[in-house]
């Protein structure tokens, strides 16, 4: 295990690269800033504009830890790491998302970079944001706001 800061959310990260020892090392060398690391293999993102992500987020946060969840400021959408397979079977409207054949930039676990940052950083435990759980939060906040 590492013994930088984001040591085991980098390497749980860097599981899903295909090479990951060469994505840590690069990862380490970069100054931490961003990588692009291939979706569907360890993990798929759901990609939810700002305006409904944030509150989400927030109402996930106040109920029970989440998984992995970055803000993307330069397009105003927050990524949801969610288990694989998700991405194929998601049908939520306004919501994108990243499967297998995608690539996702994300940031190193101990910072941020180039408009990423991360609201819950991987912590190399493996935890997912339950897609189910993702879905009603997102139902509960969008009636909400309409």
């Amino acid at each position: 295990m590492e013994s930088t800061p984001g040591g085991r959310g980098v390497d749980w990260l860097a599981d899903a690269a295909p090479d990951p020892q060469a994505c840590r090392a690069e990862w380490e060398h970069s100054g931490r800033g961003v990588m692009l690391l291939p979706a569907g293999r360890r993990w798929d993102v759901l990609l939810v504009p700002g305006p409904l992500g944030h509150p989400t987020f927030d109402l996930l946060a106040r109920r029970a830890p989440t998984g992995p969840v970055y803000a993307d400021f330069a397009d105003g959408q927050l990524g949801f790491l969610v288990p694989v397979g998700t991405a194929a079977r998601w049908v939520g409207t306004g919501v994108r998302s990243a499967g297998p054949g995608t690539w996702v930039a994300l940031p190193h676990p101990a910072g941020a970079g180039r408009g990423l940052r991360w609201l819950a950083a991987p912590d190399g435990s493996g935890r997912l944001t339950d897609p189910a759980v993702l879905e009603l939060a997102l139902h509960e906040v969008a009636g909400r706001l309409m």
